[in-house]
């Protein structure tokens, strides 16, 4: 029988996922990236002896990377070298007053209980729920493609939905454990990485408290491209093949399927598509209208997670008062919601996280040199000018100075920043996002846009966008959702 031909677009974690998938099982594959290195938001580059990260440095919930790899006979280690971070990470809430957060839970109770008496327990009791939604949720529900509400007729989903606290909400689940202010910023810290306010996001996403202060912050020597690098490894070894710098501008339909995938480069036949693109790009600019799902008007009314001003800098010199994740809380962590979300605007007083890889990893930056990675998150869709960049830029260098200590501004020996526009540039972004769709209840799972499409019988979505939702974690597993239902289509086991 000849081979099924699947056009994959797009080779960031879900098209990677979804590529390896796809030609384990049998298929031609072909990932197609209009970038000229693979990777999406996880590429890297190189200047003047550094290596920069450009999007993901958070390594958490480690059991889906090890679930991915050993379905294909491997595992991270035959690859990459993971190192588990001790602190995990460091909030800065002002001048003088730094919290380092402990590897090890016993550690972060003990941690907790100098901060607010009794909170050791409570905590202990916060993680053992957070646990339950953690091994359901990440082992059952977000492996669901999100198309029928009858996927969630599982016993033990149906029996533990009342567990799962689906309908409430974050911070008002955090606040009946915890009164500190400082503990419930380190409680409402990891829900950022899901792109919505704590009060929006179901309680549900408690199991990122899981992932992240239980089962530890770990880092692949090297840089994430290591991951991106290891995954294409998988891919190509089942027989995927990979084109770079392969912008896919059109998609030529015949009787209600993609017959061929169209790009400068050429014309390219294709018995299925997966569409790890960027969704509303693939939807409203690639497809004829009569073939689009979602209006214009459903795209401008969904949450999008924040889009980020970012500086990779280099630095001349080491820096003592930093670690390898940090982050700056010492400004209302409220308020800098409202700007991204209720009132889009540059924020006034922005919280940001400050990167230091090589703190761990030597091999990143030149000797007696630190590689810096800063992200302020910000309003997708807001003006990006110049100005502005330099503008926070200066203010960011300075609340680092006045806070640690540490002058970075007149030791640089590399700067490059990147906001909204390249964020469109290079990735199509929707407004410039750059994580993706916020995981409020109304945005999660069955009300997510479509993992499949149902005007076009044989393209398939996969990526921040559609299920299960943002980040590595929930990309990675997106692809391999997505490659599912397309073997499905295929009849292929």
């Amino acid at each position: 029988m000849k081979k099924k031909k699947v056009a994959v677009i797009g080779s960031g974690f879900a098209g990677l996922a979804s590529a390896a998938a796809l030609a384990s099982k049998g298929t031609e594959v072909c990932v197609y990236e209009k970038n000229e290195t693979i990777g999406g938001r996880a590429r890297a580059f190189t200047e003047g002896g550094f290596t920069f990260d450009m999007g993901p440095s958070w390594y958490w919930m480690p059991d889906v990377f090890e679930r991915f790899f050993t379905r294909f006979g491997h595992k991270p280690s035959d690859f990459y070298t993971l190192k588990k971070l001790s602190p995990s990470f460091t909030i800065f809430f002002g001048k003088g007053e730094a919290i380092d957060i402990p590897s090890e839970f016993e550690e972060l109770c003990i941690l907790f209980e100098r901060m607010e008496k009794g909170s050791a327990n409570k905590l202990r009791q916060f993680m053992k729920e957070a646990a339950y939604k953690y091994n359901l949720g990440v082992n059952k529900l977000v492996y669901k493609p999100g198309l029928s509400i009858l996927e969630f007729c599982d016993k033990d989903i149906v029996t533990g939905l009342f567990k799962l606290q689906v309908f409430s909400s974050f911070s008002k689940h955090v606040r009946r454990f915890f009164k500190d202010e400082r503990i419930i910023s380190i409680m409402e810290f990891p829900v950022l990485f899901l792109g919505a306010k704590p009060q929006d996001t179901p309680a549900l996403y408690s199991l990122m408290n899981y992932a992240g202060l239980q089962l530890g912050t770990w880092y692949p020597m090297g840089g994430f491209a290591k991951v991106t690098e290891a995954i294409k490894k998988v891919a190509e070894q089942a027989g995927a093949t990979f084109y770079t710098g392969h912008a896919i501008d059109n998609l030529t339909i015949e009787r209600m399927k993609i017959a061929r995938v169209e790009s400068s480069a050429g014309s390219f036949a294709a018995d299925a598509v997966v569409a790890s693109a960027d969704y509303h790009f693939v939807e409203q600019n690639l497809l004829p209208p009569q073939f689009r799902e979602y209006s214009d008007s459903y795209w401008n009314s969904r949450v999008l997670a924040p889009s980020a001003l970012v500086f990779f800098l280099g630095v001349k010199k080491k820096l003592k008062k930093l670690n390898h994740h940090n982050l700056f809380f010492d400004t209302d962590l409220k308020v800098h919601s409202e700007e991204i979300y209720d009132r889009p605007a540059w924020p006034s007083q922005p919280l940001f996280y400050v990167c230091c890889p090589s703190k761990t990893d030597p091999s990143v930056a030149p000797e007696g040199c630190e590689n810096v990675f800063v992200l302020m998150p910000l309003a997708a869709g807001i003006a990006d000018e110049e100005k502005l960049r330099e503008k926070y830029f200066k203010i960011i260098m300075d609340r680092i100075k006045a806070i640690t200590g540490e002058e970075l501004e007149t030791e640089l020996l590399y700067k490059r920043s990147y906001c909204i526009k390249d964020f469109i540039t290079d990735y199509n972004a929707y407004k410039g996002n750059a994580y993706g769709l916020a995981n409020t209840l109304l945005q999660t799972a069955i009300f997510k846009p479509s993992i499949r499409s149902k005007k076009i019988e044989n393209l398939f979505y996969a990526g921040q966008l559609t299920v299960p939702g943002p980040g590595v974690p929930p990309s990675l597993i997106s692809g391999q959702v997505a490659a599912s239902q397309l073997l499905k289509y295929f009849n292929i086991n």
